[in-house]
């Protein structure tokens, strides 16, 4: 069972509409880079990567490296937040 802290870090992870928002996008595109992202939803890269950092720390989102870029997943934990945030609408 997860800590209330740990809980906290999760729940703060989705906690904004922009992050949602990546989270949706990198679940129906996944391995996208930072400038993908950051072209499909319209939003400067500053403010994405910010929006990724959040959403890595909160482990929605995994990252993996190919050579200078940086791909962006959703990791099983996004998509039950995901799955969680479907049955709210």
């Amino acid at each position: 069972m997860l800590s209330p802290r740990q809980l906290e870090r999760i729940v703060k992870g989705f906690s904004n509409h922009r992050r949602i928002q990546i989270l949706e996008l990198v679940e129906r595109e996944p391995e996208l880079s930072l400038l993908d992202i950051s072209t499909r939803l319209k939003v400067n890269n500053k403010t994405i990567s910010e929006h990724i950092r959040r959403l890595t720390i909160s482990g929605l989102v995994l990252k993996r490296n190919r050579g200078a870029t940086v791909l962006h997943k959703t990791s099983p934990l996004g998509e039950n937040i995901l799955k969680f945030l479907r049955t709210l609408e």
